[in-house]
């Protein structure tokens, strides 16, 4: 899945006024790079609560997950069909279609065959003309158009870090850090850094019972040219690091992908739709930061 690593946690002041509470640290290897799950609360409770986020996690890269020839995602792009998804997976279909109609069609999950031919340099004339997220079917059985491919690591990690903080606050718990490559709160305040691949450091948050999902365009490179965060119909990045606060880290997680490839009034107009964003951070490529 993606590795996005554009957060960072103010450890030192991460969990203030909560010192007498237990903690728990969960760290793992998961969703394609370091997991955690920073929780106070009854140690008796922790056993049950980290056998369930791991479940959850493997439930989440079961469906999605790209580096699995088990997951359901790639034996959907194996073949182009796919009986009875996996409920994950309808979650993150339907989580798409979602953020594709409120991005004007910028969100789309059917880059992959783009994304894979320009990482193996190979023509890119067929896989750009499979792109259409519209093109899709999914009822009991997710049907794809001819040459298509699906990839949800604009959103996975964030929809991991929704179900996890849900199950947290289900069993009870009222000061969780939640970091599956996005963060989701449940309490706080929780201080976070921004950082930007060629700034560094550009601003500080405060999370509380939240969640934000930071992108970075620069992060990686497919070939020599391309950058790693596609445009559906051809946008470049107009934006260097954008980092998104809002209810859910899944939605978080798909706008700061899609507004990377958005200018500002565009992003105005989705945050318009969508008054569960609290909040937008944008660095230019210019080196000049926004909020929204």
């Amino acid at each position: 899945m993606k590795r996005r690593r554009f957060l960072m946690i103010a450890a030192s002041l991460a969990m203030a006024g909560h010192a007498r509470a237990e903690r728990t640290v969960w760290q793992a290897d998961a969703l394609g790079d370091k997991v955690s799950v920073d929780l106070r609360g009854p140690r008796s409770l922790a056993a049950d609560a980290i056998r369930a986020i791991a479940a959850i996690i493997e439930e989440v890269e079961a469906a999605a997950s790209l580096f699995r020839h088990d997951s359901a995602t790639t034996r959907l792009n194996a073949t182009g069909k796919l009986d009875a998804p996996p409920p994950a997976l309808l979650d993150l279909v339907a989580l798409s279609d979602r953020l594709h109609r409120e991005t004007a069609g910028v969100f789309d999950p059917t880059v992959q065959a783009l994304w894979k031919a320009l990482a193996e340099r190979r023509d890119t004339v067929a896989p750009r003309a499979s792109i259409g997220w519209n093109r899709i079917v999914c009822r009991d059985t997710i049907t794809l158009a001819h040459g298509q491919m699906l990839t949800f690591n604009g959103i996975a990690q964030g929809y991991a870090a929704d179900r996890v903080r849900n199950l947290l606050r289900e069993a009870g718990y009222r000061q969780v850090l939640v970091d599956m490559g996005e963060f989701a709160a449940i309490g706080g305040p929780f201080r976070l850094g921004v950082e930007d691949p060629t700034l560094g450091l550009v601003s500080t948050l405060p999370l509380e019972n939240a969640a934000v999902a930071t992108s970075s365009p620069g992060a990686m490179r497919l070939g020599n040219e391309a950058f790693h965060i596609l445009g559906s119909h051809g946008e470049q990045p107009l934006w260097s690091t954008v980092s998104v606060v809002a209810d859910s880290a899944a939605i978080a997680d798909g706008l700061s992908t899609a507004f990377c490839l958005m200018p500002g009034e565009a992003i105005r107009a989705t945050l318009a739709r969508m008054p569960e964003v609290a909040g937008v951070t944008a660095v230019s490529t210019a080196g000049e930061v926004e909020t929204f």
